[in-house]
């Protein structure tokens, strides 16, 4: 606790899934939280408007664009730790605005890397995600497996990511990364399939997705905020790769099914073609190997999938209005 009381943090992507919970986690630690977000003319909407208003009302909120070089380095001066969220994150929008995904994930990144050299941060933690390893070639996962990006999106990442780490080795920036699996909870938007899923489950009388049989390692938001918190506390953590995963792997139709159990309802489940990747993009297996979290960070995930997804579906249940389930989107 006494780590992060008063010390400015900058959250990039603050005002996003992860993000906000991220920044409630560091306020609840006494840590002063700035978020930087994509500018909007409606402002600020999404996960921050979901935060309770004692919440809103601690957080700083700066509005900009990753691509504009002269705006990160306004949001990053006089920060002392930053977490580096912000990012084009769909991976079908990448199928129809590759460059759009390239210039935001690893020219943006580059932006923060430039600016947290220029003001000597003390630590820098940027999110990677499991996307960059591709279909798993051994299982499970851990951070040697060979990146092989079978999405534009993935490959955006892939290249932030040695970006990052290229600015560790060769000027001494205070970067880790950490590469969270596929993170799930409350104000996830229906772009990701577990909303996907539990908004069609409350509101239609038939489930349609894409693939049912590949693999994922679902984590509970919460545990992907601890294991982040620790990597940037740990000093043992600069210039690494930590996975963050649980170790289990479930197939989209087996989180369709346990869903279905958790709202009560018996529905078909439909393969709408549309949601279908191109065949070698499709990532078939993602299963994590987080034994090094565990021994650098002591961190191990907490919550299992079935209490994340009763604790997902209640906040659902809550805010009727936040998952508007319609055409499909990408």
């Amino acid at each position: 606790m006494s780590f992060w009381r008063g010390k400015k943090v900058l959250v990039t992507g603050g005002a996003g899934f992860i993000g906000s919970h991220l920044c409630e986690a560091l306020l609840a630690r006494g840590a002063e939280v700035t978020i930087f977000t994509r500018y909007s003319s409606r402002g600020v909407a999404g996960a921050v408007d979901d935060m309770p208003k004692t919440t809103r009302a601690a957080l700083r909120i700066i509005m900009g664009d990753l691509k504009d070089p002269a705006g990160v380095d306004g949001a990053v001066a006089s920060q002392e730790v930053v977490f580096h969220l912000a990012a084009h994150i769909g991976i079908p929008y990448s199928y129809v605005h590759p460059l759009d995904v390239m210039q935001t994930n690893a020219i943006g990144t580059a932006h923060v890397l430039e600016a947290c050299r220029r003001h000597s941060v003390s630590k820098l933690v940027a999110f990677s995600t499991s996307e960059v390893y591709g279909s798993a070639i051994y299982a499970p996962i851990d951070e040697a497996h060979p990146l092989q990006p079978q999405s534009p999106y993935a490959a955006s990442k892939v290249a932030a990511d040695a970006l990052a780490l290229s600015y560790w080795r060769s000027f001494g920036t205070p970067v880790a990364l950490c590469r969270p699996f596929n993170t799930f909870g409350p104000r996830q938007p229906a772009r990701a399939v577990l909303p996907t899923i539990i908004a069609q489950a409350l509101s239609r009388d038939r489930i349609s997705l894409g693939a049912l049989t590949p693999t994922r390692d679902f984590l509970f938001v919460v545990d992907t905020v601890e294991g982040a918190i620790r990597v940037a506390e740990s000093p043992d953590t600069l210039g690494e790769v930590v996975n963050l995963g649980t170790g289990i792997e479930i197939t989209i139709g087996e989180a369709a099914a346990a869903i279905l159990r958790v709202i009560g309802r018996d529905l078909p489940i439909e393969t709408d073609e549309m949601r279908i990747r191109p065949e070698k993009s499709e990532v078939v297996r993602l299963i994590a190997d987080a034994r090094k979290g565990e021994r650098l960070l002591g961190w191990r995930p907490t919550t299992s999938f079935e209490h994340g997804i009763a604790a997902t579906v209640d906040w659902v249940r809550r805010h009727p209005g936040f998952l508007v389930q319609g055409s499909y989107h990408v």
